[in-house]
């Protein structure tokens, strides 16, 4: 299994719960020393692996898809479940604003360069983490990079939203392989997730309210580990969960023309072709 956001948080707490039922996980964090650290709190005896990465950048996310790709010849789980929360708006190297390029960007750059490893293992699955709050989003194609106007909830939902989105398309596209892909809200955790990280992202207000009023990260990281491994869901593809519970997305979420003009400007940012089902 191939999991990203992996060394705090929910990402952890899977880890550590998906390790003990016998996954052999390869991690991908952008912190070498947390990295090993998590590596060491896993079940011994088997060859976890974890390879480092700022998935903010294309050609960062590009390159670990690469090396994942090259050391990994069947995956059977893909997790993508790496994000962040930005008070302020920042832009990335490519240009690109942070929490749109690292919550949706990297999520379908990675995805994509995965693909033959995950088709290769077939039957696999993708789970890609959303959230509640795309409910109160909508995209803007004019704004996608939120210079226009920007707030970090507002931006983080549209983020959110694009997961969704994303998730359904490329169920479509992937429909007939034996590779399904769903998105989950995992709940509101107390994690690290809105504190900043290598002076990036953070949004101290959000962090505090995660701190007081989220669930434990062991308790919202069983849904991730239900989608991942259960043998209920292995037929379900294109689904939303509200952490274990399928549940209906905002009408957005479900407008296919939507999806598809966001999977082409994704396409064009990225600079990748998915090159699978229908155009």
């Amino acid at each position: 299994m191939v999991l990203t956001g992996s060394t705090s948080g929910i990402g952890e707490a899977a880890a550590l719960q998906l390790a003990a039922i016998g996954a052999r996980l390869v991690l991908v964090a952008r912190d070498p020393q947390r990295a090993e650290a998590t590596l060491k709190r896993l079940k011994p005896g088997v060859k976890h692996t974890a390879h480092i990465a700022d998935l903010s950048l294309i050609a960062e996310t590009k390159r670990v898809a690469q090396e994942i790709a090259a050391a990994e010849p069947r995956i059977d789980v893909l997790i993508n479940n790496a994000g962040v929360m930005s008070a302020e708006r920042q832009l990335t190297a490519d240009g690109l604003e942070l929490t749109f390029a690292t919550n949706h960007l990297a999520y379908f750059i990675l995805t994509q360069s995965l693909l033959p490893r995950l088709l290769a293992a077939a039957p696999a699955r993708i789970i890609n983490t959303a959230s509640e709050v795309h409910r109160g989003a909508h995209l803007d194609f004019s704004d996608l990079q939120s210079e226009k106007r920007y707030s970090s909830y507002g931006v983080y939902g549209k983020s959110k939203l694009a997961i969704v989105l994303f998730t359904r398309e490329l169920a479509l596209r992937l429909a007939g392989t034996g590779v399904t892909v769903n998105c989950l809200h995992p709940g509101v955790v107390a994690s690290r997730f809105a504190q900043p990280r290598n002076g990036k992202g953070g949004d101290p207000s959000s962090a505090s309210y995660l701190a007081s009023q989220g669930i434990a990260p062991e308790k919202s990281a069983e849904s991730l580990v239900y989608l991942a491994s259960s043998p209920d869901l292995v037929q379900t593809t294109g689904q939303y969960f509200n952490q274990s519970v399928l549940s209906t997305p905002s009408e957005e979420a479900q407008d296919d023309a939507i999806a598809k003009r966001l999977w082409r400007e994704s396409e064009r940012l990225a600079g990748i072709n998915y090159k699978i089902g229908q155009e």
